[in-house]
């Protein structure tokens, strides 16, 4: 995603990192260094993971070079705010995605961009096999493709959508460390999932079945793959619909006048 920078033009003034602590705080970082001179915020809706952002972004004191460091606000930001909105691997944990991103598009200013990457359908691949053959109800949820991701932002208001992904291979010693990097990741959201907690004789059993197809191809390590779905688009000027008697918002009107100045 930070490479993907490099394709936007606009230098954002102010920015929001929509779930900072799921995306990583080391990314935020590189956000701020990529952005000495802009206004950047974090937004944790849930009270406990702001508490926690809150702390992770308090600025240290020492050395002196880190008192010239923007300060990041934790918090939600106005309508119509931030010239960019990156939200790095949340949007695939999202019960109602399209809300989320109507949010993107409230808080985005009229031609500011948004971000953001996501698991894809591909995710996990070896352990939804693994579970049909055990008989099993799912492992996860069925994950979005890029393609409908794409039609969702139209469908939002956002303009101009780019999406791409890539397939990442990680292998992991034993099961018990596959299973605790999956853990997270995110939820399953699958109608048909197991409706109570497993036991331990289950958890065993899994554990048997995932040691039982070590293969030779990855060094006898398991393998687990990760579809990786990276998408922007921009907020497009609000279009507004002309009948014999039309209300339009004071937010609309001003983005409206500023594109009509722009054209001109």
């Amino acid at each position: 995603m930070l490479q993907r920078l490099q394709w936007i033009k606009l230098q954002p003034e102010d920015w929001a990192n929509w779930g900072a602590l799921r995306g990583g705080m080391e990314t935020h970082a590189k956000l701020l260094d990529a952005y000495p001179r802009s206004a950047p915020h974090v937004i944790e809706p849930e009270p406990a993971r702001a508490r926690a952002a809150q702390e992770r972004t308090a600025r240290n004191w020492w050395p002196p070079s880190a008192w010239s460091q923007p300060r990041t606000r934790v918090g939600i930001p106005g309508p119509s705010s931030q010239d960019m909105v990156w939200c790095n691997m949340l949007l695939h944990e999202a019960p109602q995605p399209q809300d989320l991103m109507a949010s993107w598009h409230q808080t985005l200013k009229v031609g500011g961009f948004v971000m953001f990457s996501c698991l894809g359908p591909d995710t996990a691949r070896e352990l939804r096999a693994l579970y049909a053959r055990m008989g099993w109800p799912s492992a996860g949820h069925e994950l979005t493709d890029m393609h409908d991701w794409g039609d969702m932002l139209m469908h939002t208001g956002f303009a101009e959508p780019v999406m791409d992904m890539e397939r990442i291979v990680l292998t992991f010693e034993t099961p018990e460390r596959l299973l605790g990097e999956l853990a997270g990741l995110g939820r399953n959201f699958h109608p048909s999932r197991f409706a109570g907690l497993r036991g331990r004789r289950w958890k065993a059993q899994l554990l048997d079945a995932l040691e039982a197809h070590r293969g030779e191809s990855h060094g006898g390590r398991l393998p687990l793959t990760f579809e990786i779905i990276y998408g922007h688009a921009f907020k497009a000027s609000p279009k507004v619909k002309v009948r014999s008697t039309t209300s339009v918002s004071e937010r609309d009107m001003r983005s409206l006048l500023q594109a009509s100045r722009s054209a001109r």
